[in-house]
């Protein structure tokens, strides 16, 4: 198999592996940041944009249940380039939407298809990087994996954001907008030509011919022996508490910072919130998780776990002393950014590792580990979509102490959660 892996390649890796992560993480960041704040520029409530930004991730939630239908029809390489076009043309429509009255109606509409389009991408991306690398490859560019993805974050949530500031100054909110979906609708049809020329092509010998009646009989074989795993109740309170906070939080803290402050905001400018929140914020993120790496790595995860709650969690705090004092500067605002990020980064970490450690060993490991991470974004998603509804009820200042009340579940279920295998690997 190594061999043909390598035959089937034009290019190396690298060079379609970077665009690709960088590809997946666009529609995500997206729908679940960026989408925000372009709706509270354009007057739209917080209970609005929350509930329905939040409730069109499901499609990442859903995701596992039709991932076994791609193997059937086509190659890995045509849902990488048709989902890449989909969401190009998509993302040109909801530009077109913008001047519309009921602008809101139609472009969460058009989110809902690019959110169904960017899971079944992810699915088709992932398994490109599975089939197509040797266990060494995928070893040796797993760091470049999570770098890309990450830099998608920053671009998309910071660069943007921060473009769509400057533009809103001289063209207005709604052309500004208009202008960095048509950016996002661009990107992507440049993507999907990149990928049609780079990607390796899928020998169709070696594709496995299935009916749809036998991979419905597997996945359904796949979901029942996912709950018959030792312990896994508690595994899966434990990964939908540990982020039950957060989903408050991310959802309501850039419109926070947007908000004026006669309405407990901050009053940020959008280009403030894009270099902020998006740059600094990110940078932060993914060095937490580089030092959580090391960390787990000299004390083993069911020592450091709730260590690494306390770091995701406690942080939260700097939210609600946002809103207690109102700064003006734009230093103390950026630094709890900079805190609650890293803490974000070094936190997530322990989670992830969990799942891949004590719930997806098994026969299904991928399938395990991709239903354990549907069910993880279930966690953030159902307390999102009712985090605007909350705020808009209580107020920014009593919303960020409830967010830090909703964090003693994660500290609850982490003291209590049971490793089902040895925590360290055994050496070879």
């Amino acid at each position: 198999m190594g061999n043909n892996k390598s035959e089937t390649r034009s290019v190396k890796p690298i060079f379609w592996i970077s665009t690709l992560y960088f590809a997946m993480g666009i529609p995500f960041v997206t729908i679940n940041a960026v989408s925000g704040i372009m709706y509270k520029d354009m007057g739209v409530s917080d209970s609005k944009i929350t509930f329905w930004t939040a409730l069109i991730m499901f499609s990442w939630t859903l995701k596992p249940l039709w991932s076994p239908f791609l193997e059937i029809y086509k190659t890995k390489k045509f849902f990488v380039v048709a989902t890449q076009f989909a969401i190009g043309i998509l993302f040109a429509l909801v530009a077109l939407t913008l001047p519309l009255p009921d602008f809101f109606k139609y472009s969460i509409a058009l989110f809902a298809v690019v959110a169904f389009c960017g899971a079944t991408h992810d699915i088709a991306a992932d398994g490109t990087y599975i089939n197509f690398l040797t266990n060494k490859e995928q070893a040796k560019y797993i760091g470049w994996q999570g770098a890309f993805y990450n830099l998608a974050k920053i671009i998309s949530s910071g660069v943007l954001v921060y473009f769509a500031g400057v533009l809103e100054k001289t063209k207005g909110v709604v052309n500004a907008w208009m202008i960095i979906m048509g950016i996002y609708g661009l990107l992507f049809f440049v993507l999907a030509i990149y990928h049609y020329a780079v990607l390796p092509k899928e020998n169709k010998q070696e594709k496995e011919t299935r009916k749809a009646g036998n991979v419905r009989k597997e996945l359904l074989e796949v979901i029942i022996s996912f709950f018959k795993k030792k312990n896994i109740m508690w595994a899966v309170l434990f990964i939908i508490l540990y982020r039950f906070a957060e989903g408050f939080a991310i959802k309501i803290a850039p419109l926070f910072f947007k908000a004026p402050r006669t309405s407990g905001g901050l009053g940020l400018s959008t280009s403030d919130i894009g270099l902020i929140y998006g740059t600094y914020g990110s940078a932060a993120f993914i060095l937490g998780s580089v030092l959580a790496g090391y960390f787990i790595a000299a004390r083993g995860l069911k020592r450091s776990l709730i260590w690494l709650c306390s770091a995701f969690n406690i942080p939260f705090v700097v939210y609600a002393l946002l809103a207690y004092f109102q700064p003006t500067e734009l230093l103390p605002v950026g630094i709890a950014v900079v805190v609650e990020y890293f803490g974000y980064g070094f936190g997530f970490v322990g989670l992830m590792l969990y799942i891949m450690q004590q719930i997806a060993p098994g026969e299904h490991k991928t399938a395990h580990y991709a239903f354990a991470t549907g069910i993880m974004n279930l966690g953030v998603m159902l307390p999102g979509m009712f985090s605007g509804m909350i705020s808009d009820w209580i107020g920014y200042k009593m919303f960020f102490i409830w967010v830090l009340v909703a964090t003693i579940p994660a500290f609850v279920v982490t003291l209590l959660v049971p490793f089902s295998y040895p925590d360290q690997p055994k050496e070879h």
